[in-house]
């Protein structure tokens, strides 16, 4: 981890897993400072860093005082396709400014994202909006987030005949639900992860034994948010009401946790409909801003989920 001085704040940089201890330090920094801004969760950091990429190794940079990272810019890859960019800066805190994080960060995501970059920015944000188009960005796609209050959740719900709700300290040696879609080391990468309970991974099980959705929930006992991320269900078993039953366990879990609030992002109407069919509240959208030399390839990074895990 490489290290400059200005003032009483340092400007450092760091890769591999001091990346996600940084952001996730940066994250919950900026939650407690506003309880609404911002797109991103520590959890979201932690849930990208399920499976190896290109851009662990490249070096990220972050602005810390004495009580830590007060900002930093976040570069995620997603397989071939542009990278994703995130300037975060700490509501309040002495630090860079934010125009300076956004400068620096389209420098580093250019240097290093051969295949082009994306910049999410909420619709709310008119700073970094305005910085988007004034550097000629264009539009992408567009999601939403919705929130929860712990109070208002609803009760749990029996899955339907025929299948049971599982989660995976039950079932710590078979192997992950999710690793069809994110490579034989995701058990492992989620281990390493300081926000993730094996007790909120969960699972549907059909009676003879497959594995037809699941949905991991994740709780921040810093900042006191829960988040959902990801939920899938097979095509085959979709309508029956297992994401809903899922979500409800989830979320009771997570309070039990001590989570005051539970957050979940989505692309998609359909996604949308069943996150509010239980109680989630849309609160805010975003746009992905392209820049200008990836807009031909212009659309939702290959991570993105829509509210559910893609095939």
């Amino acid at each position: 981890m490489d290290e400059r001085r200005d003032g009483s704040v340092r400007e450092i940089s760091a890769t591999g897993h001091q990346t996600q201890v940084l952001a996730t330090e940066l994250l919950q920094r900026a939650r407690r400072a506003d309880p609404t801004a911002g797109l991103w969760e520590a959890a979201d950091v932690q849930w990208w860093s399920r499976r190896p990429r290109r851009s662990d190794e490249v070096e990220k940079i972050f602005w810390v005082d004495d009580q830590g990272p007060v900002a930093g810019i976040l570069l995620t890859s997603w397989g071939e396709g542009p990278w994703q960019c995130d300037p975060v800066v700490v509501p309040g805190a002495r630090g860079p400014e934010l125009e300076r994080v956004w400068r620096r960060a389209v420098g580093q995501a250019a240097k290093h994202s051969s295949g082009g970059f994306e910049i999410p920015v909420r619709d709310d944000d008119q700073v970094c909006s305005a910085l988007a188009q004034q550097a000629g960005f264009a539009t992408g796609e567009h999601d939403s987030t919705a929130w929860m209050e712990a109070a208002d959740r609803p009760p749990r719900t029996a899955p339907p005949e025929g299948f049971v709700v599982v989660d995976r300290s039950q079932r710590p040696d078979a192997p992950h639900p999710m690793r069809d879609r994110n490579g034989d080391g995701v058990a492992q990468r989620l281990d390493e992860c300081s926000l993730y309970d094996p007790a909120l991974d969960l699972a549907v099980e059909a009676v003879d034994g497959r594995i037809v959705g699941y949905s991991l929930y994740w709780f921040d006992p810093t900042t006191k948010v829960g988040l959902v991320e990801p939920v899938r269900v097979e095509d085959e078993f979709q309508r029956k009401g297992l994401a809903g039953t899922m979500l409800r366990e989830g979320v009771e879990r997570l309070t039990a946790r001590g989570a005051e609030r539970v957050k979940v992002s989505f692309g998609s109407e359909a996604a949308g409909a069943v996150y509010k069919s239980v109680g989630f509240r849309p609160m805010s959208t975003a746009t992905w801003y392209v820049a200008p030399s990836t807009q031909p390839q212009c659309g939702m990074p290959p991570h993105w989920n829509a509210g559910f895990e893609p095939s």
